[in-house]
């Protein structure tokens, strides 16, 4: 007779096996040959855009989510970088993350001032042993390290939308920003501009798969325009706007991040991959969760998931629709809805 121990060793040994022939049966499973990078919305085509040239040259997956970010980071954007919307107290703070195939990570929380945020979470996590760095903090480890300091002035659109909800001062985050009508409908060959010049994102999140088979991600944003000053979302938290477990998967989010927050929202995605989730349906068990938490509530935010597995399986779950991403491999440029 098996005891206790040889019970539950045989038991766990054969879950993973179990929910993933349940996952095949309800789902079919998208998979992509390797290289593969994958992003948040439909601008992610632009960032998957400079992570595939590294990508495409049998660079590394790290190198790839960098230059993704840089590239979110550099665009005058309602949601990612110097030329965000700024808190309600006219400040633009930046937030950034970034993880490879060795669980090393880096991130940075409430930095001003700097163009690449996603480079000095690069530079924190392999230059010294810590995690993450804010503030004041986090500008002065990335002057020393050659950054440059920018002016702390407002970019004229984000100037006028600061002060036109100041006005109003009512605090509502946008759903679905990504889908403001562009001027421009062709994503894929240049940035959705809108009337006011800018050009609309949410957080950037990146996974990427590389040649080698070694995943990793980033995450770039500026937070939710207008929030508290000092306050901090999910993309800079590792567990909960990023996460990477080379043997299992990479997962990435975006969208109210106190939510995410709540139930380290991509640590437990990676964790049900771990157990033969697919990346969507791990994402949809995710989304499942935070709606449980307070379903009324739900109905008026939103939160996405993205995910990709050791294999180059990818998939997304959102809460309300109108949530993209973008997938780009050597046969693939396409953005998808979750």
């Amino acid at each position: 007779m098996a005891n206790r121990r040889t019970f539950l060793k045989t038991s766990l040994a054969a879950l993973p096996l179990l929910a993933a022939q349940n996952t095949e049966a309800a789902e079919r499973v998208v998979r992509y040959k390797k290289p593969v990078v994958v992003s948040t919305w439909d601008s992610g085509i632009r960032a998957n855009e400079a992570a595939w040239k590294v990508l495409k040259a049998g660079g590394a997956a790290i190198d790839s989510v960098e230059q993704a970010s840089r590239s979110a980071e550099a665009e005058a954007s309602c949601c990612v970088g110097l030329d965000a919307f700024p808190d309600r107290d006219g400040f633009v703070t930046l937030d950034a993350s970034i993880m490879d195939h060795r669980s090393n990570c880096g991130s940075v929380v409430f930095l001003q001032n700097i163009k690449h945020p996603i480079s000095v979470a690069r530079k924190l996590m392999e230059s010294t042993k810590h995690v993450v760095l804010a503030g004041d903090g986090a500008l002065q480890f990335a002057i020393e390290n050659g950054f440059e300091r920018m002016p702390s002035k407002l970019s004229a659109d984000a100037e006028k939308e600061w002060k036109e909800w100041l006005k109003k001062s009512e605090y509502k985050p946008m759903m679905n920003i990504e889908n403001r009508k562009p001027v421009s409908q062709n994503s894929l060959s240049a940035p959705n501009t809108f009337d006011d010049g800018s050009v609309n994102h949410d957080t950037m999140g990146t996974i990427a798969l590389d040649a080698d088979g070694n995943l990793s991600g980033a995450c770039t944003t500026s937070g939710m325009a207008f929030k508290m000053h000092g306050r901090v979302g999910d993309s800079p938290i590792v567990g909960a706007g990023l996460f990477v477990d080379n043997k299992v998967g990479a997962a990435t989010s975006s969208g109210v991040g106190e939510e995410v927050i709540r139930i380290c929202g991509t640590h437990t995605i990676i964790e049900l991959m771990r157990f033969g989730y697919s990346p969507k349906k791990a994402c949809s068990e995710a989304v499942k969760r935070i709606v449980e938490r307070d379903p009324k509530a739900a109905k008026d935010f939103q939160v996405g998931f993205i995910a990709i597995s050791k294999l180059g399986d990818v998939g997304a779950y959102s809460i309300q629709p109108g949530f993209s991403y973008s997938v780009t491999n050597s046969a693939t440029n396409a953005t998808l809805k979750a």
